[in-house]
């Protein structure tokens, strides 16, 4: 598949964000092998690509997959417009003011705030701001942040859950 490419990016392009399904889920308290079977959803907006899960596999007691009443959805959003790094100052050599291309990652998941309540939303929401050029200039140190940044998330899984259950980081 081909469409329009970010700057600098020679086509044709690749779809980069295509979770494959099921995505395996990470190690967390209370669940045996979680697995999500993922749906191609409509995102709220053009520029982003959604997924709903739609089914779930392994031990999850409790945990419901997606409906209305209780959405369960990953969001991809990139830059409607991307940014291009400007020209240097002449007389510095330096540019004054470096643009960011900000992308995000929007997870949601309905749940019960009190039994016999409506359900009501979570939501994660991580944005990733990179400097305009980088992705020529510097393309490793994306990859390398990335990589340590969703290693880290990944082994942590299960203490980032305990901390937005208790509260407690120690």
């Amino acid at each position: 598949m081909s469409y329009l490419c970010p700057l600098g990016q020679k086509e044709p392009c690749q779809m980069a964000w295509s979770p494959a399904s099921p995505v395996t889920g990470a190690t967390v308290t209370g669940l045996t092998s979680p697995t999500y079977t993922l749906s191609t959803d409509t995102a709220p907006d053009v520029n982003g690509k959604q997924h709903a899960i739609t089914a779930l596999g392994g031990t999850q007691t409790g945990v419901e997959s997606h409906s209305v009443a209780a959405p369960f959805t990953i969001t991809f959003v990139k830059p409607k417009v991307f940014k291009a790094l400007g020209k240097a100052n002449p007389s510095t050599g330096l540019i004054n003011n470096v643009p960011r291309n900000v992308y995000k990652i929007i997870g949601r998941k309905g749940m019960l705030p009190l039994a016999g309540q409506p359900h009501q939303n979570a939501l994660f929401s991580l944005s990733m701001e990179v400097p305009a050029g980088a992705d020529l200039a510097d393309p490793e140190e994306i990859n390398a942040l990335c990589s340590m940044f969703f290693g880290a998330l990944w082994a942590n899984a299960d203490g980032v859950a305990t901390t937005l259950r208790t509260g407690i980081m120690g």
